[in-house]
């Protein structure tokens, strides 16, 4: 071994005596508030990451979508298609707010999309719901943030994690939660006159 070679090796020894000790002192487990937000590409991409990782491993999950609509996607078609067994899917908006045009109309859908939320969120079997969208239905005041906060601390199951996904999260609903991610966009196709890719953004 090289004295370069035996260097690195006492110093990756001694940063993983380090995080051995930090990760021994890490033994709790809770059912997690996750966010995931801000203007950047993957806030939906990774929550459904967080369900497919559910769905191997056997975990009875489900998922709500309050803004999207019935357009095809890739992550939906193969969870009805492979996996309705133990994932449930919901897709119970009409589309974006600039396409639907009817704001009483996108109310009464965000209202029914947090009735089935809440739904699953109560059934503990359910290990994971991912709420894509709601923080787009909270910004417009579709349904109430404090509501949804007060559910989330008294309602949900101990061990049930719950995600929720959408631009401008509000500083309630970050407050409350155990985990946020916030995207940050620093280079988009889109603005390069590249639309929306099937694979890449559905």
């Amino acid at each position: 071994m090289t004295e370069d070679s035996s260097r690195h090796a006492e110093k990756m020894a001694k940063k993983k005596a380090a995080r051995d000790k930090i990760m021994a002192t890490k033994t709790g487990e809770k059912g997690l508030i996750v966010v995931h937000t801000g203007k950047g590409k993957g806030k939906s991409t990774a929550a459904f990451g967080m369900i497919f990782r559910c769905i191997a491993h056997g975990m009875p999950c489900g998922v709500v979508q309050f803004i999207k609509g019935g357009m095809s996607t890739g992550e939906r078609d193969l969870i009805l298609r492979s996996f309705s067994d133990i994932c449930q899917f919901h897709t119970m908006g009409e589309g974006f707010t600039w396409e639907t045009q009817d704001r009483d109309r996108d109310v009464e859908m965000a209202q029914a999309a947090w009735q089935k939320a809440k739904e699953l969120i109560r059934d503990p079997a359910n290990r994971m719901v991912l709420l894509d969208e709601i923080n787009i239905a909270l910004r417009y005041d579709y349904i109430d943030v404090t509501e949804v906060v007060e559910f989330l601390k008294t309602e949900k199951p101990e061990m049930t994690h719950v995600v929720l996904t959408g631009r401008n999260a509000s500083d309630t609903l970050i407050e409350a939660a155990d985990l946020v991610t916030e995207m940050e966009l620093v280079k988009h196709p889109f603005r390069s006159g590249i639309k929306a890719q099937i694979g890449v953004e559905y």
